[in-house]
């Protein structure tokens, strides 16, 4: 047989990782509890296909095997059948007592050490199951391989047990963690420009990324842009489309003083259509553009207007076109900001993200003495007069999502956005920012990812969140403290103080994602080897209902951060 040649193609599928369910058994036992133990299989798959979704709303492929992994010889079979499918997930959901080297091991012999394993099992007696995990996921923490436990309830009898709502989330979180982490591997960034003003804290760790995320970064020139926006590299009806969609949605919201003002806006608009081809033609999961100073604000050369409205319309859910997946995007090239959005994504099943800067914590002695002085009454009744809250704007990178609550029309959402012209002071060349002010009640997570250079880590200091509202007299007060004309979000965090929070900062922009779980967010750090730090002393080292259980490698390797620290790529 001579070699085989492929066919020549110059387009690239799209490849979706699969998750795959299984089970290892007791070749001794009876056949009704076969059966049950291959139920359970199908019934487990049946909840993660039904749960998880892609960014973009797309199903995840679940494949489930009948064949229960007595010996070597079926973790063979289950191997290859899960390869011909490209299963990169392994769910274990053991019934019965199993020996552990010939059937888990044993299978994953087949998989990169990097593959993400759960074991879910009923905490159950007859034929237990959960003996079984205790010893397989024992083997793997003491080989230093990490796995994630969950030892959940389904009735010890029946032939179709039903797993309990506790038990299908914890796995169901665990999911999108080992998902989200499978599926960047491979992916790309494009960044235009380098990092911005100087900003260590947003460089492009080029071989850290690659190693811990498997993400790689290309990074063009912004001069590319400036070209192609110079030559009209884009499709001029679509431009007059999307002019027609702003124009439309935003009314006299939209600051225009004259001709010359509506063309650089319209060139904005344009950097849109350019960019998201390019990304597009290279098959990007996220970008970001630099900004400042050179293509805005230098004025050594010809400043070119702001990317602000580009980038908002990135990482919302919709454009001119329709709805659409965010795609995430940062302002001023900020990697270490665009890796957070990135994750929270995906984790949040395609939720859009918030870039901030983390401009001013207003404790509650300052936003009382502020609303003293205006005659803003007040009762002490709300968290935020209690505990403070952060004042979070930034020019560019706002989704238009969160100028509203989740679940709002489009047409709900583009009534509440004004697009002032940009600041002069800041951008000479012109063009227009976003402007809102993000409403009370929305809750998820808040955080920003870190590296460090001497434990080649990446961390990531986060808490839960949720935003407020002021009195609308004290609101407008506390925006002008700022930028007026950017878009703004009233930050409280669960945990942290006032004094926590701004002490501890790992840089000046931070991120926010809506209906993201702490333990969604924790099962990926473990899959991706990133810190977890949250360091409030109002919260507890682990919240029960809340919390993903800390995984045994490292309770017998000295905490999360010694392993992690051993887990850390060289």
């Amino acid at each position: 047989m001579g070699a085989k040649g492929l066919p020549l193609t110059t387009k690239t599928e799209k490849n979706v990782p699969a998750i795959g369910v299984f089970a290892t058994c007791d070749p001794r036992v009876d056949k009704p509890s076969r059966n049950r133990a291959a139920n359970i299989v199908r019934l487990t798959a049946e909840i993660i296909a039904k749960s998880i979704k892609t960014p973009d709303g797309g199903l995840v492929p679940v494949v489930w095997t009948p064949v229960l992994i007595d010996g070597e010889k079926q973790a063979d079979i289950v191997a290859r059948q899960f390869k011909d499918e490209g299963v990169q997930v392994l769910v274990c959901v053991p019934d019965t007592w199993a020996f552990p080297q010939l059937s888990l091991l044993s299978l994953l012999s087949h998989f990169p050490a990097n593959t993400p394993v759960n074991l879910t099992c009923g905490n159950s007696g007859p034929k237990p199951g959960v003996v079984f995990a205790h010893a397989a996921t024992g083997a793997l923490a003491q080989s230093g391989r990490l796995s994630h436990l969950n030892v959940g309830s389904w009735p010890d009898t029946g032939p179709e047990p039903k797993m309990t709502d506790e038990t299908a989330e914890a796995l169901i979180d665990w999911c999108y963690a080992a998902f989200t982490t499978v599926t960047l591997r491979g992916k790309r960034l494009v960044i235009f420009g380098h990092d911005s003003m100087g900003m260590e804290t947003a460089l492009a760790h080029i071989f850290p990324t690659r190693k811990t995320f498997g993400i790689e970064i290309t990074r063009l020139d912004m001069k590319l842009l400036a070209d192609m926006l110079r030559k009209g590299s884009y499709d001029k009806r679509e431009l007059q489309e999307l002019r027609g969609w702003i124009d439309k949605s935003t009314g006299k919201r939209l600051e225009l003083r004259n001709q010359n003002d509506s063309e650089l806006f319209n060139q904005s608009l344009a950097m849109y259509l350019i960019t998201r081809d390019l990304m597009k033609d290279l098959n990007a999961v996220g970008g970001g553009f630099m900004s400042q100073l050179e293509w805005g604000s230098d004025k050594r050369g010809i400043p070119l207007p702001v990317a602000d409205v580009m980038e908002s319309l990135f990482n919302s859910t919709f454009d001119h076109n329709g709805k659409k997946p965010p795609l995430p995007y940062a302002t001023e090239a900020d990697i270490q900001g665009l890796l957070t959005m990135l994750c929270f994504t995906g984790l949040s099943g395609g939720n859009p993200p918030l870039f901030m800067d983390f401009r001013k914590v207003w404790e509650p002695w300052e936003i009382k003495n502020l609303a003293g002085k205006l005659n803003v009454k007040l009762n002490n009744s709300t968290i935020w007069e209690k505990k403070g809250f952060v004042d979070g704007d930034n020019s560019g990178s706002a989704s238009f999502d969160w100028a509203a609550l989740p679940g709002a029309s489009v047409k709900d959402i583009m009534s509440r956005i004004k697009m002032p012209l940009a600041d002069q002071f800041y951008f000479p060349g012109g063009g227009n920012s976003v402007n809102f002010v993000t409403p009370e009640g929305i809750s998820g997570i808040a955080g920003r990812m870190a590296f460090s250079s001497l434990n080649n880590l990446f961390s990531m200091i986060w808490d839960e969140a949720s935003t407020v509202a002021l009195p609308e007299k004290l609101s407008r007060a506390v925006c002008q403290t700022s930028t007026a004309t950017w878009p703004h979000t009233f930050v409280v965090p669960k945990y942290a103080s006032m004094l926590e929070y701004k002490q501890f900062a790992p840089a000046n922009h931070f991120h926010m994602t809506w209906d993201l779980k702490p333990a969604r967010l924790q099962y990926w750090m473990d899959l991706t080897n990133v810190l977890s730090v949250t360091p409030w002393n109002a919260r507890p080292a682990f919240v029960e209902k809340v919390d993903r259980p800390t995984p045994l490698l490292y309770l017998i390797n000295g905490g999360e951060l010694e392993a992690k620290k051993l887990l850390s790529p060289r």
